[in-house]
């Protein structure tokens, strides 16, 4: 479905990505472990079409994406929810879910799905006439989830979704993950959670300083005794 081949991403004279590769099939929630730093969030600019790379392919349903502008890959399927949730504050949780459909012509298609996000995220739909901004961290995090998802993507590209959140709320993000995968989304998971990333992806990379160190199952990678010492506290 999505095949990332001897991928490269530079900022200047900083090389942050150094020719990986990283397969996603239909269906699957592969994850991406590693230190700040280490280059995945880099990954999921690219795939969106926010970095251009210097060298390497791309490749999503067979066609390359290299050269797609961020539109167009959102028309093909692939929503990005980004680090630090990047809502828009002054505008209304209804607002920005809307936002999220704007490149979708199919009315009947978006309320249903607006329907769908207010049945996944109650919350939302009580607070839909409020600022985005004055959510909780917790509830800024299910409307930037909300609003990729009303682009009915293939694929949902999430980055830190834990971050900055509270215990609790982080089991209920990652339950919500799941629920997601489990109705048909396939998922790119970029987390510093090693253990709760781990916990819920089919396959798993660790990245150090640009490379793919490991590889393997979620269950392989938690069970790993230097993946365990280097990540998980063991």
């Amino acid at each position: 479905m999505l095949k990332i081949e001897n991928l490269h991403i530079k900022y200047g004279a900083i090389h942050a990505v150094k020719g990986i590769d990283i397969e996603v099939n239909e269906g699957e929630i592969v994850t991406l472990i590693g230190a700040n730093g280490a280059g995945k969030t880099s990954i999921l600019k690219a795939l969106s079409g926010l970095v251009k790379p210097s060298e390497g392919t791309i490749t999503y349903d067979g066609k390359v994406l290299n050269k797609k502008s961020a539109q167009d890959i959102m028309k093909a399927g692939i929503s990005h929810v980004p680090e630090g949730r990047r809502i828009f504050a002054d505008m209304t949780v209804l607002e920005n879910l809307e936002l999220g459909a704007y490149q979708r012509k199919d009315k009947e298609g978006i309320k249903k799905d607006l329907e769908a996000v207010y049945e996944r995220f109650p919350i939302l739909k009580d607070r839909s006439k409020q600022a985005a901004g004055t959510l909780s961290g917790g509830e800024q995090q299910m409307l930037a989830m909300g609003r990729a998802l009303m682009a009915n993507p293939k694929i949902l590209l999430l980055d830190e979704p834990s971050m900055g959140l509270a215990p609790i709320l982080v089991k209920e993000i990652f339950s919500i993950i799941k629920d997601i995968n489990a109705k048909g989304t396939t998922i790119l998971l970029v987390e510093q959670n090693a253990r709760m990333a781990l916990s819920v992806a089919t396959r798993a990379y660790v990245m150090e300083t640009g490379k793919i160190v490991m590889s393997g199952t979620g269950q392989e990678l938690a069970d790993s005794e230097e993946i365990q010492k280097a990540y998980l506290g063991g």
